[in-house]
């Protein structure tokens, strides 16, 4: 039987931006629900979240979407001693430096990047978009393809995206979570630097892939799909 699969996106584009990714994994017989970011520092908004995540076998997300994956697969483990297998593309841990985790954006440049957003979000929206796509060389056609996939989203909900990329830092959730995980990166991402490889090699938690695609940006999971749809699927298939 074919495992479940929970797919959270990432900032600023909707769900729809993993929508190819969906139908990748569909169509290996997976059976795949999208998310969108949610407001994980509400612990209302969080409880509704971890009980629809309960229902899940694997627990994935790209971005900052990742990293609400990283703190559902805990706090389903807390509640209910489930285990779910993690998967994380392009995200950091920690996406705003902290001592123990260096390789990420710092302090002052996220804090800059917040009062762009509170000034002008439509001209800071499309700058993120073309960091998303930066680093290869289709980097242009790649943007034109995000354009097509996103989904304008509410600009309260893109403020608690902000503050929940400020506030978490998830390595330690990481160093002690028991399930199965796997942590895909690009080689060219633009937001998260490629040194965080060798820090999450790292961390020696119970059972931990760390992958770096070649050739690819932040935004390989919807531009890539193949690639990131069989790393996904051979990684799953391991535990079967």
């Amino acid at each position: 039987m074919k495992q479940s699969i929970l797919l959270i996106t990432g900032w600023g584009g909707g769900e729809k931006l993993l929508n190819p990714l969906k139908q990748a994994l569909e169509q290996q017989g997976y059976d795949v629900e999208l998310s969108n970011i949610f407001n994980a520092l509400d612990q209302q908004v969080l409880e509704q979240q971890i009980d629809r995540a309960i229902k899940f076998d694997v627990i994935a997300g790209w971005s900052l979407g990742g990293e609400l994956a990283m703190r559902l697969a805990y706090e389903v483990a807390e509640k209910t001693g489930q285990a779910k297998t993690l998967i994380t593309m392009a995200s950091n841990p920690s996406f705003v430096a902290h001592d123990n985790w260096s390789h990420a954006m710092s302090a002052d440049d996220f804090a800059l990047f917040k009062q762009s957003f509170e000034q002008d979000a439509i001209t800071t929206l499309k700058r993120f978009g073309l960091l998303v796509t930066k680093g290869v060389e289709t980097a242009k056609s790649d943007f034109n393809t995000m354009q097509m996939l996103l989904k304008a989203q509410p600009v309260s909900l893109l403020k608690q995206g902000l503050e929940i990329l400020e506030q978490f830092n998830l390595v330690d959730i990481l160093k002690n979570y028991t399930g199965r995980q796997i942590h895909l990166f690009a080689d060219h991402d633009a937001l998260v630097p490629y040194q965080i490889v060798e820090d999450m090699q790292k961390i020696h938690a119970k059972s931990i892939k760390i992958v770096k695609l070649e050739n690819t940006a932040h935004s390989f999971p919807f531009i890539q799909v193949e690639k990131t749809c069989k790393e996904i699927v051979n990684f799953i298939n391991l535990d079967v």
